[in-house]
């Protein structure tokens, strides 16, 4: 699997403070059968996105790690305004690897005035804008045809994947497992934190999407798309999931022969 968002980069933001901290997360991914992870620190009013530190930690992080995973750059960029002309300046500096896909992250206080044209203006500078867990802000809760609008634009969604199992409360859950069924999301992502509480295990995701709605969707959200993502190729947009029939339905199609 590849985790297109995570903190693990020491020191920067509100992710692992020691390099041993980071190395602890590493191997967990590696262990629950990740491969690849994007380094995505932070690019907020209260943690600064500062380009040498955050090349240096890469490169610190990546002799520690060794062959454990592969380790790739990016950014969790909040959308404020000098946040959007400088990712527009500088593409390559904010997206996943440099390849055009960009995380960007709502606040959880104000939704931008004309969000169709910044977007748009992103996808004219090469940049695809990838919506970080749009299942956890209460704002885009309230807003799923604006965000049906944006994917119809070219924007993409990325969920947690610990929202899957309310991590983040029950309307997160049922929001998350919404734009699902809505055929609205193209990654699953850890968005992890550390070791123990917000961890970067993505198997956990794998398997209930696979029981929910077969092996093939889990693959695209956590393997194809996100690959796609790390070398800049288009995404493909799911198809609608057939949920699975749970027993006691099955049972009742037989009886009655529906």
């Amino acid at each position: 699997m590849v985790d297109i968002h995570a903190h693990i980069l020491p020191g920067l933001d509100d992710g692992p403070r020691e390099l041993a901290q980071s190395l602890a997360m590493l191997r967990l991914a590696a262990q629950s059968g990740t491969t690849d992870i994007v380094a995505t620190p932070h690019a907020s009013l209260k943690y600064p996105y500062r380009p040498a530190a955050v090349a240096q930690r890469l490169a610190e992080l990546r002799a520690a790690a060794g062959d454990l995973l592969r380790i790739h750059a990016g950014c969790d960029l909040q959308l404020h305004y000098e946040n959007i002309r400088e990712a527009l300046a500088h593409p390559e500096r904010y997206s996943i690897n440099g390849k055009g896909y960009l995380l960007v992250e709502f606040s959880d206080l104000i939704v931008p005035r004309h969000m169709e044209e910044i977007f748009a203006e992103m996808r004219q500078a090469g940049l695809t804008p990838v919506i970080t867990h749009p299942e956890r802000n209460w704002l885009l809760q309230q807003r799923l045809r604006d965000l049906e609008s944006w994917v119809s634009q070219g924007c993409t969604l990325q969920l947690t994947a610990q929202s899957l199992f309310g991590r983040f409360g029950r309307e997160a859950r049922m929001f998350a497992i919404q734009l699902l069924e809505r055929n609205l999301v193209h990654f699953i992502a850890s968005d992890a934190h550390d070791a123990q509480d917000r961890t970067p295990r993505l198997d956990e995701a794998w398997r209930w999407l696979a029981r929910r709605f077969g092996a093939e969707y889990a693959r695209l959200l956590l393997e194809d798309n996100p690959k796609a993502a790390l070398i800049g190729e288009g995404v493909r947009t799911p198809a609608a999931p057939q949920k699975r029939r749970r027993f006691w339905q099955l049972s009742f199609w037989k009886r009655t022969g529906r």
